[in-house]
């Protein structure tokens, strides 16, 4: 062998030598990479689409494995797994895959932390982990990765904790996105040295403190997105020196001070975003010089002045300008239209003024046209009609005046038209049918008038139509049938007559029908009843009547109002089909039946009102299902039965209005476990029995209104705990005992207090005069003695004071001079200021001194004199005006009537002799025929005189003896409650002029019952019926005197009740036929009546 080929070998084998290591080593990179990986897919807990099946030790290529990329020598150099919905944790065996460059595990459902072992990936370039589920901080480590570029951390909610400082070290780095995360504290000034970043984004976190003036340093950022942070302090002017700056976002921050003009340098600059800051002062004019600005949105800050002359100097790209939501004054700058780009302009809600600037009809690419709320005035530009692109135009909330322009009709690109709440007038044109991608017309609040064009029938994508409160005439075109995809129909307030069309029931998707306050008439439409999606209805105030039925298709109901009309059929039971259903009023109609129990399966209803209607029956015991009822209003209706004890299971009742019925019976105890009541309204009833202690537990309850009822006993001391209490009425009903001084614990008690017309009894409390609120007291026909306490004439809030009618005595000082005379009326023993001197008084009036059965006595011939009164009224009518009498009228003037009054009273009231056959004869021997009643001491009769006169005797059992005495007389010595019986049945003989033994009357039903069942059906009878009450002769009364008839109609049955208890006292009968008696006097005082 030669030197040469010696040679030759020996450099073969140093070759051969030397690649020994690297294959080693080589395999043994291969060995510990699939290892890695394999305990990295341990780490994955799910594998929904199975990405990982071919990571597997049986396939010992882990080069080929999905995700996984190679080098030369099978080093793993990029690991990719995104979107592969993987969910488990971070392995903090991927820090040994040495040579790894790129970490994609993004867009997955992975959890835990980032492992601090990611520091060891030294050759990593690319680290992606957002849209994980990802929680903890950020390690500090990850800073030392020097050769990482990009950095996409964003969208882990769970990632919490400050931006390391170190990230600062990362000076290779182009890319840092830690959006959407929930990262805190200030932003590191340490950022500034990133000077080959492109891209900054840091939006949507809980970052606060000041923007660091450092990023003006980043020579090559583009994009700066910090918005959505709690950033504070101001704009650094540095970042006009942002020259590579094509994007800056920094809204909905808490940033301050000026907008730097320095901005106006960063030519690149084509979105600019400050909105939903507290950025004051002016808009820069700098901003015109942004020539490649294509957003600029500087939107809810407190930016104010006039808008720049030159803002579209040179914005000539500008497509989107949002100013809205400060205070820009001033008018609208005509050189806005030089940004012919415009796509968009927003200048709403802030204090511009003047006309709107016709120039704005030359921006032809305009979509979008914002100019609500301001100030601005003038009529709208006819010039609008050039904008074939628009789409949107909202021009509401200022004080535009005259018409909309007939050229509205050339937009067929317009889909919201907005007008409200301005002062434009005269007809909605017709050409607005041919706006036909019109979706939604708001002209709410202006004062169109004229019919509604049948032309907006052809507008067939619209969904919205609110036309409320302007002065629109004539009926609903049926053209609006056609409006298929119409959800809203809003007619409200105006002056719209007829009826409701019957095209309106192909409205499939109609989900609000408002029609209330208007001229409407007639019936609803059964084809209503195919609207089945409608959630709310109001039709109140108008003229409907017949059926609600055909609005009750839908079972999605939400609110249901037909107030004010005149339906006059039933309630349906379908109402109760809407479980969502959570108001209905249907007060003030005509309607007839029960209520329906159905209404008891509405499980969210809050509110009901049937009030003012026809309803019969008692409150179904299914509405006590209805747990969220906050106001019952049942009142003026013909309900009937007891209060239901349900009604305290209600927790969140607030209002109970069952007034003007008729209810019977005690309150229910239950009734006041209702903690939440603010109002209970229970008057003009019949309730019974005592007012129970409970009622102190109605702790929020304002007002209270028990009067003219039937109840009796004491008034409870528990009622000095309703603290909040302001009003309070317990009048017209039979309680008995003191005015408790716990009454003037109700410090808030304002409107009323109002116990008259009981039997209250003893002295007036002084402790009333700390209720420092109060208005209006009435303590009147009661039987209150005593001094008046002089602490009630110093009560500065009071306005109107009535005692009268009591027994009140002692001096009035002229604290009590600024209250009428009649507001201490029939005290006799009561004088000084505004009544008579004291001197006078009791020279005038004897004390009394008599026991109380002569006070009855004395109220009992008040009332006889009264009765008689009536007698003669009666016997006048059929002398003068017989009922034969032809077309013969009877005339009197005032003063002739008042003399006649006179007349009658003082023959009333003159004592006269009856004789025994005068008596006899008149009353056939005191035949059964003439009975009018019996109370506890004997029989009561009727007899018509020769002269006349018809009086009441009755014959009293005494001692076994029979005397016959005169209804005048007999008072003084007969029981009080049976003799007010016997009046009763003298008053009922009077206006109906029937006998009690009349052939009207038999089996069960007696005269008592008899007007019993009249007057209670009075209000739905008919007329002929109601005349069945009224003596013949007595029809030819002038209408104030037929109502007065039924007034002492209304006397006569309290005075028949059947349990002597609930009887009023004679005086208290004398009262009332007294105030009717003055009635008549004065309706006929002054004027000609025909009788």
């Amino acid at each position: 062998m030669d030197k040469y080929q010696r040679m030759m070998l020996v450099v073969l084998l140093v070759v051969v030598l030397s690649f020994v290591p690297p294959l080693a080593l080589g395999r043994h990179l291969d060995s510990v990479d699939m290892e890695v990986l394999l305990e990295v897919k341990k780490s994955f807990t799910e594998d929904l689409r199975r990405v990982l099946d071919d990571w597997s030790s049986d396939n010992p290529d882990h080069c080929s494995w999905t995700g996984v990329t190679c080098d030369l020598d099978s080093g793993v150099v990029a690991l990719n797994l995104s979107s592969s919905s993987l969910a488990g944790s971070l392995s903090p065996s991927l820090g040994r895959l040495s040579r790894l460059a790129t970490l994609d595990l993004s867009s997955n459902r992975l959890t835990g932390t980032i492992p601090s072992q990611l520091a060891r990936l030294s050759a990593l370039t690319t680290l992606f982990l957002y849209s994980n589920r990802l929680s903890g901080t950020m390690p500090p480590s990850l800073g030392s990765l020097s050769s990482l570029r990009v950095v996409r951390l964003g969208d882990n909610p769970g990632l919490s904790g400050p931006i390391p400082g170190s990230f600062g070290d990362l000076r290779n780095l182009t890319t840092l996105a830690l959006a959407l995360c929930n990262l805190s504290g200030p932003i590191p000034s340490r950022l500034g040295r990133l000077t080959q970043l492109h891209n900054l984004v840091l939006q949507q976190n809980q970052l606060d403190g000041p923007i660091p003036p450092e990023l003006g340093n980043l020579d090559n950022l583009q994009i700066l997105n910090l918005a959505d942070n709690l950033l504070r302090g101001e704009i650094p002017s540095q970042f006009g020196e942002l020259s590579q700056l094509t994007y800056l976002n920094l809204m909905s921050n808490q940033l301050e001070g000026t907008i730097p003009s320095s901005l106006g340098k960063l030519s690149g600059l084509r979105n600019l975003d400050l909105s939903m800051n507290q950025l004051e002062g002016e808009l820069p004019a700098e901003l015109g010089q942004l020539n490649e600005l294509n957003y600029l949105v500087l939107s809810n800050n407190k930016l104010s002045g006039h808008l720049p002359e030159n803002l579209c100097l040179n914005a000539t790209k500008l497509e989107h300008l949002f100013l809205s939501g400060n205070n820009f004054t001033g008018q609208i700058p005509a050189s806005i239209v030089q940004c012919r780009s415009l796509t968009q302009l927003d200048l709403a809600n802030n204090s511009f003024t003047g006309a709107i600037p016709v120039e704005l009809g030359e921006l032809a690419n305009l979509t979008d046209l914002l100019l609500n709320n301001n100030s601005l005035w003038g009529s709208i530009p006819s010039e609008f009609g050039n904008l074939s692109n628009l789409q949107t135009l909202a021009l509401y909330h200022n004080e535009l005046r005259g018409g909309l322009p007939e050229e509205i009709g050339k937009l067929q690109q317009l889909q919201i038209l907005y007008l409200y709440e301005n002062q434009l007038s005269g007809e909605i044109p017709p050409a607005i049918g041919n706006c036909s991608s019109l979706q939604m017309i708001d002209f709410y609040g202006n004062q169109f008038s004229g019919d509604i064009p049948a032309s907006i029938g052809r507008l067939e994508q619209l969904s919205f139509v609110h036309l409320r409160q302007n002065d629109l005439s004539g009926e609903i075109p049926a053209s609006l049938g056609r409006c298929r995809q119409l959800t809203i129909l809003d007619l409200a307030d105006n002056r719209l007559s007829g009826g409701i069309p019957a095209t309106l029931g192909l409205l499939q998707s109609l989900q609000q029908l408002m029609l209330y306050n208007n001229s409407l008439e007639g019936s609803i439409p059964e084809e209503m009843f195919d609207c089945r999606n409608i959630t709310r209805v109001n039709l109140s105030n108008n003229r409907f009547n017949g059926s609600i039925l055909p609005l009750c298709g839908s079972s999605s109901l939400l609110s249901f109002d037909l107030t004010n009309n005149s339906f006059n059929l039933e309630i349906p039971a379908q109402l109760g089909n809407s479980p969502a259903l959570e108001r209905i009023r249907l007060g003030s109609n005509r309607l007839v039946g029960e209520i329906p129990p159905m209404l008891g399966e509405i499980g969210a209803l809050s509110l009901l009102d049937l009030s003012s209607n026809s309803l019969t029956g008692v409150i179904p015991e299914e509405l006590a299902s209805c747990k969220n009822l906050t106001h019952i209003v049942l009142n003026n209706n013909q309900l009937t039965g007891v209060i239901p004890t349900w009604v305290g299971s209600l927790p969140q009742l607030g209002e109970l209005k069952l007034s003007s019925n008729r209810f019977f019976g005690p309150l229910p105890i239950e009734l006041f476990n209702c903690s939440k009541l603010l109002k209970l309204s229970l008057d003009d009833n019949s309730l019974n029995g005592s007012l129970p202690s409970e009622v102190g537990k109605l702790a929020s309850l304002n007002v209270l209104d028990f009067a003219r009822n039937q109840l009796s006993g004491g008034i409870p001391a528990s009622i000095g705990r309703l603290s909040k209490l302001y009003e309070l009425r317990l009048s017209h009903n039979l309680l008995s005992g003191p005015i408790l001084m716990e009454l003037g614990q109700l410090q808030e008690l304002q409107s009323a207090l109002d116990l008259s017309f009981n039997d209250l009894s003893g002295e007036i409390p002084s402790s009333l005069a700390s209720l420092a609120k109060l208005e209006d007291l009435n303590l009147s026909h009661n039987s209150l003695a005593g001094e008046v306490p002089r602490q009630i004439g110093e009560m500065s809030s009071l306005v109107e004071l009535d005692l009268s009618h009591n027994d009140l005595q002692g001096q009035l000082d002229e604290r009590f001079a600024r209250w009428p005379p009649q507001s201490f009326a029939a005290n006799l023993a009561l004088c000084g200021y505004p009544l008579s001197p004291c001197g006078v008084a009791r020279s005038a009036h004897h004390r009394s001194t008599s026991s109380s059965a002569a006070v009855a006595a004395i109220s009992a011939s008040v009332t006889l004199v009264i009765i008689l009164l009536l007698i003669a009224a009666v016997i006048w009518i059929r002398r003068w005006c017989p009922k034969r009498t032809i077309e013969v009228n009877c005339t009197y003037s005032s003063r002739s009537s008042s003399q006649a009054h006179r007349e009658l009273i003082m023959k009333g009231s003159r004592r006269r002799e009856l004789k025994w056959d005068a008596i006899m004869e008149a009353t056939c021997n005191l035949s059964d025929e003439f009975v009018i009643g019996s109370g506890g001491s004997g029989t009561v009769y009727r007899a018509e005189l020769p002269s006349g006169e018809t009086v009441a005797v009755k014959k009293i059992l005494h001692q076994h003896r029979e005397s016959l005495l005169q209804d005048k007389s007999f008072v003084r010595e007969a029981t009080e409650k049976s003799d007010v019986y016997s009046m009763g049945i003298v008053l009922m003989e009077l206006v109906s002029g029937l006998m009690p033994t009349d052939r009207t009357f038999g089996g069960d039903m007696d005269m008592v019952r008899w007007v019993q069942s009249r007057v209670a059906s009075a209000s739905s009878s008919s007329v002929a019926e109601r005349e069945e009450l009224l003596d013949p002769a007595l029809r030819l009364l002038a209408s104030h005197g037929e109502s007065s008839m039924y007034d002492v109609l209304d006397v006569a049955l309290q005075c028949t009740r059947t349990t002597p208890a609930e009887r009023p006292s004679s005086r208290h009968v004398s009262d009332r036929l007294l105030r009717i008696s003055l009635k008549i006097h004065r309706a006929g005082s002054g004027k000609k009546t025909a009788v």
